[in-house]
This record gives structure tokens, sequence and C-alpha cells, in this order.
């Protein structure tokens, strides 16, 4: 078993609904009631933080904090807002801790909390803003991600693997674009 198949449910890809943003910032809201200037950076990530994108129906929020290592004592305010915490996870990335909320079968928010300045939050933030900005290779990702659907169902592992090439050469082309940019 990897990592993520304590996730395993069923795999469902939708087209965008514009009601995503929405819902983003009203669990944003919530987040930053219950936790205040405890949290430096809360920002919508993930395909259904980009326009247009098919993606699973699932808010995935990154909660920038200035240290993991205070993060544990949040994890009680979270879980009042109807997150669980889910350490299995930091098998993997032990930088973040990772919250799931709805039901075990139907996910319907996740959030990835780091270190400010850690490319676990920095790396999906770049990724959303290249494909926001390069509709194409969102519609390309899109695509990606509904045969992936089809063909792993409820395999959260191989959904996850077989998205991962396509993320890194995206990245690639992001960081290059940020640098000529940078360089501009």
């Amino acid at each position: 078993m990897g990592v993520y198949s304590k996730l395993n449910r069923p795999i469902q890809v939708e087209d965008y609904d514009p009601r995503w943003p929405f819902l983003f910032e009203q669990e944003k809201a919530r987040i930053t009631a219950i936790l205040g200037n405890r949290v430096s950076m809360v920002e919508h990530i993930g395909s259904t933080a980009i326009p247009g994108m098919t993606a699973k129906p699932v808010i995935d929020i990154a909660v920038g904090i200035r240290s993991l290592s205070q993060a544990r004592t949040y994890i009680p305010c979270l879980e009042g807002l109807g997150y669980v915490y889910e350490p299995t996870l930091e098998q993997r990335l032990p930088e973040r801790l990772f919250f799931w909320k709805g039901t075990p079968t139907i996910h319907t928010y996740h959030l990835h909390m780091a270190e400010l300045d850690n490319p676990m939050l920095l790396r999906p933030i770049q990724f959303r803003d290249y494909l926001r900005n390069h509709p194409d290779a969102a519609r390309k990702y899109g695509e990606l991600k509904k045969e992936l659907a089809k063909s792993c169902e409820q395999d959260m592992d191989a959904y996850v693997a077989g998205k991962t090439a396509f993320i890194e050469r995206i990245m690639r082309k992001a960081e290059k674009e940020i640098i000529r940019l940078n360089a501009a």
C-alpha cells in the first residue's frame, strides 16, 4: 500500500464549478477567524482554483504558518471546524500537516499546512498560477485527470503517480518563466 492508500475513495472529476472560489472564500474566513494571526497565508490551490478547469470537487487550501513545531497546537481548532487530521501523509511529506473535511468517501476540503517559505506551499501556488496563465496547459491537465479518474477508479496512489510527470514538466516551465520575468 502506498502513502495515499488510506485516502482511497471513488475518484470523480467534474467540469469547473463557478461556486468553487466562493466556497474557498467562505472556508478561508472560517480558518482565519479561528486561527487568527497564527496563519500568515491562506491560498486556494489545486484544480478548483483554476477557472474553467476540470477537477475533483475538493477545495484545496494552503495554509502558511511561521513554525511547523507549533502547528500541532492548531489541530483541535481545525477539528472544531470539521477537519480530520491525517498523519498518514506525513510519512511521505513530513514538512506539512494534512487535513480533510467531508466524509471518508467524499472529501469537500483538503488543507495543507506548512511553514510559509516551504516548497510544499510555494510549488502548488506556482503551478496554479502557471495554469491560470496558460489555458492550453490547463486543458491538457484536465484531460489527463479525466483519463486517470477512469483508469484508476479508487486507487489514489496511482492517480497521483499518473499526474506526477505532467506536474513536474509544468513546474520546470513555471520556474523558467519566473526566472525570465525576474531578469526583465
